[in-house]
């Protein structure tokens, strides 16, 4: 009887650990799957990254007669216009007057200057295109800049939800007006609007960067 009691524990012992065993093994599939998976992607966005800039750089051989400077965070930029006297550039913190035509990289206009009219922008506190938001601190005041931004710097994958498609890379012309300190009164900027007199109708407020409201 006891022989039949521990041949019967022993075979439920031993179904158990197989059942165990095969859960255990089970499972593995699923995180060589997932490895797999971000492995494709990340080749995806390097060989995605690598067309976009040969496309920038067939752009830029295309035009030997421009200048273009290669900037650290992997876009590229020439001058239409550039202050050599100044030596000052925004900061964080500043306050940035601006003017933005923004291209495909084929040069077809996607928002004109006029339709986005002047664009302020407070230097890293505020969101908007990160190419953006670092080329604007390359400027010196009065400069007119072509800035060619892969779509990573750019809108990446999801676009701007309007005009501006999936992985788009961009032609950006910014012309910089003015930047001031933040804390400098509005009425002391030169070159930009000024605010009415409080008898008449209220100031009215310089319009934000359209693309990122």
């Amino acid at each position: 009887m006891n022989y039949l009691k521990l041949s019967i524990s022993a075979l439920l012992f031993a179904v158990l650990c197989v059942g165990c065993k095969h859960h255990e093994e089970a499972r593995r599939p699923i995180s060589r799957a997932s490895g797999t998976f971000m492995k494709k992607s990340a080749d995806r966005n390097k060989k995605l990254v690598a067309s976009e800039e040969d496309v920038i750089k067939n752009i830029i051989k295309s035009n030997p007669k421009i200048k273009y400077f290669a900037s650290q965070k992997g876009y590229w930029y020439s001058y239409e216009e550039q202050n050599l006297t100044d030596t000052l550039k925004p900061k964080r913190g500043d306050i940035a007057y601006y003017n933005l035509e923004v291209k495909d990289i084929k040069g077809k206009v996607i928002y004109a200057e006029a339709e986005l009219g002047p664009q302020t922008y407070h230097v890293d506190k505020q969101e908007i295109m990160m190419g953006l938001r670092d080329g604007i601190k390359l400027m010196h005041k009065n400069e007119t800049v072509n800035f060619l931004f892969p779509s990573h710097i750019a809108y990446g994958y999801h676009g701007d939800n309007n005009k501006i498609g999936t992985n788009e890379s961009l032609i950006c012309t910014v012309t910089l007006r003015n930047f001031v300190p933040e804390e400098a009164p509005k009425t002391a900027v030169p070159g930009t609007p000024t605010s009415k007199p409080a008898a008449t109708k209220p100031a009215v407020q310089t319009k934000k960067d359209t693309l990122n409201p």
